[in-house]
């Protein structure tokens, strides 16, 4: 496909999502938002239009489409003022299956994914007392016979409710039993309509933000050995290799988020008069929204410099990170400049401000701090020393 045609096909998918959308106003997330209840309804329509399973190889059903394609479904979904945090794991989890899996496993699984028939949202990865440092993780596997027993915990585990199956990191081999601290790690795909009152208890937790944040509980949970991703103890490896897809990933949805922000504000700085003039003809409102569109502006260029490197399979892993840090701290500078235009009403939940400024204010934590971005960077291309 030239650059051409593959433009006009991105052109026309975001023609598409943003028609979707439309069609799920304001309201429906205000209402949404209240009691913290998962969008099912928006999630089913992306998935009957095939916008989730844009990754998905065409021979499992999907649409094979590259990862701009699927930036820019979601940087359309959060443009639109919708919240694509309900859904977007499927996008960037199943890469795991789909480049580590085996065939039989790709079968299993990926066409019911591609269709819907099966979610795959939960991601099992973070712990209580591990936080960001994976290879502390204390979840357990143990291989008896023809399956794996695990016992462990996991929290901020997002739509486990809501999920079919879950993609799970777990030790297999002790931390002081390998020579490097990210070996003796395995990915699984947990079926958690089996797992269930079988070993594995979900337990909701609230946040500020409505992402079905959960808590997850494996208490001699059996899994079968055919589940296994891969090979055993080289799973930290498999889960790093879809990580820079997932940067990007979020850092589209972030740019989508600063550009609601900044047509938020246009509209209203034009429309709202005080002192007999417009407030957005005063430049001490003019000059932060500008200031908004800029940083986005260039971060929306590091979020494309990444996806370009991604799908021409160059190593892209430090302007994944830069891609996401930059687009999380432009939408967080339009997010506060968007209250700051609006005043008072910016904290009315009729404006949609505050419920965005809450939702978009998790991506300089999650899915990984701008900290460890820093870290990353001083470290790998500044040549300085580890800081950890």
């Amino acid at each position: 496909m030239t650059d051409t045609e593959n433009a006009e096909e991105i052109s026309a998918i975001r023609d598409a999502v943003r028609a979707l959308c439309s069609e799920y106003p304001g309201e429906y997330w205000r209402k949404l938002d209240r009691s913290q209840t998962y969008p099912t309804e928006f999630v089913e329509a992306l998935t009957r239009a095939g916008f989730l399973a844009a990754l998905i190889p065409e021979e499992y059903g999907g649409s094979g489409l590259p990862l701009s394609a699927a930036a820019a479904i979601l940087e359309e979904v959060q443009a639109s003022g919708c919240n694509g945090g309900a859904c977007h794991a499927q996008m960037y989890i199943m890469g795991a299956l789909l480049r580590h899996g085996n065939e039989a496993q790709k079968q299993k699984y990926l066409p019911g994914i591609a269709s819907g028939a099966l979610r795959l949202q939960a991601f099992g990865v973070t712990e209580p007392t591990s936080g960001t440092d994976t290879t502390s993780i204390k979840t357990f596997a143990r291989r008896e016979g023809d399956h794996y027993v695990i016992n462990g915990q996991k929290v901020w585990t997002s739509r486990a409710e809501h999920s079919d199956l879950m993609l799970l990191l777990a030790r297999t081999t002790a931390r002081d039993k390998v020579d490097k601290r990210h070996d003796g790690i395995s990915v699984f795909l947990v079926d958690m309509r089996e797992a269930l009152g079988n070993g594995l208890t979900i337990k909701p937790l609230r946040a500020m933000m409505n992402h079905s944040a959960t808590e997850v509980f494996f208490d001699n949970l059996k899994v079968p050995a055919e589940n296994l991703i891969g090979e055993e103890g080289k799973g930290f490896r498999y889960i790093l290799s879809g990580m820079n897809a997932e940067r990007i990933l979020i850092a589209a949805e972030c740019i989508g988020d600063a550009k609601w922000f900044i047509e938020k504000m246009k509209a209203y700085a034009s429309e709202r008069v005080v002192f007999g003039r417009p407030i957005g003809q005063n430049q001490g409102i003019q000059f932060p929204i500008a200031e908004c569109y800029v940083q986005m502006r260039a971060a929306e260029l590091m979020v494309k410099e990444a996806a370009r490197l991604f799908e021409t399979g160059q190593p892209c892993g430090t302007e994944a990170n830069m891609a996401k840090m930059l687009a999380a701290d432009a939408s967080w500078k339009a997010a506060d400049t968007c209250i700051q235009t609006h005043g008072g009403f910016g904290f009315a939940e009729e404006y949609d401000v505050e419920r965005k400024f809450r939702e978009t204010r998790l991506y300089r934590v999650a899915p990984i701090s701008t900290n460890l971005i820093l870290s990353h960077v001083a470290e790998h291309v500044l040549g300085l020393p580890r800081s950890f």
